[in-house]
C-alpha cells in the first residue's frame, strides 16, 4: 500500500490520486502510514457480520471516495460476488506465487515442498475465484535449495513492490485491456 501511494504521489502512477485506504483492523499498520502520507483513512471492522454486509459496507465508501480503482494489498479475506460486480475489472491484487502455481495461502513453504525452482509474484484482476483472475504481470524469483518460507518470502517482497506500482502504471495509463481471462498490453498505435 505504501508503495502505490509513494508512486502515485511521485508521478511514477501518473494522473492517479490514492482517495482512501480502508482496513478491517483498527490496529493495522497501514492506516498510519497512510495517514502519515495525507490519505483519508476508514476502518471498517466485521464485528461477526457476514461477508456480504461488511463488503457492502466497504462498496459504499469506495462509491462515496468514487473509487475507480480498488488494489488489495494484505486483504485476507473473499470478497464477495457482490463486491466483485461492484467493480468489474477494476479490482488488483497481488499474490506471493507465480500463478496459477500455488493460490490460497502458505505459498512459499508450498513452493518449497513442491521443489519448485522459480517462485516469485503475480498481480492479477479480481475475479470471484480465489486467485484466479485475469494475470496483468508476474515477476520471478529464483527458489534456492537453502530458502525458508521466510527468506523466499523476503525475495519475493522486493519483487512485489515494483510489479504492483507497474501494473497499476499500465492500468491507469490504459495500457491493458482484458480478453476474457487474459489481460493484455496494447501496442502502441
Amino acid at each position: 500500500m505504501t508503495a502505490l501511494v509513494d508512486a502515485v504521489k511521485s508521478g511514477m502512477i501518473p494522473a492517479s490520486e490514492v482517495a482512501v485506504v480502508i482496513s478491517d483492523k483498527a490496529d493495522a499498520a497501514g492506516l498510519e502510514k497512510a495517514k502519515e502520507r495525507g490519505v483519508d483513512t476508514v476502518v471498517i471492522e466485521r464485528k461477526g457480520r457476514s461477508r456480504e454486509e461488511h463488503d457492502a459496507e466497504i462498496i459504499n465508501t469506495l462509491n462515496t471516495y468514487k473509487v475507480e480503482l480498488v488494489c488489495l494489498a494484505g486483504y485476507m479475506r473473499l470478497l464477495s460476488p457482490t463486491f466483485i460486480k461492484a467493480f468489474p475489472d477494476r479490482i488488483v491484487n497481488i499474490h506471493p506465487s507465480l500463478l496459477p502455481s500455488f493460490p490460497g495461502l502458505n505459498v512459499q513453504q508450498q513452493a518449497i515442498d513442491h521443489g519448485v525452482k522459480i517462485s516469485g509474484c503475480t498481480v492479477h484482476f479480481v475475479n470471484e475465484e480465489l486467485d484466479a483472475g485475469p494475470i496483468i504481470l508476474q515477476r520471478a524469483v529464483e527458489v534456492n535449495d537453502t530458502d525458508t518460507a521466510g527468506t523466499l518470502a523476503e525475495r519475493i517482497l522486493e519483487q512485489e513492490h515494483d510489479a504492483y506500482i507497474e501494473a497499476v502504471r499500465r492500468i491507469v495509463t490504459g495500457e491493458l485491456r482484458i480478453e476474457g481471462r487474459r489481460a493484455i498490453i496494447k501496442l502502441p498505435e
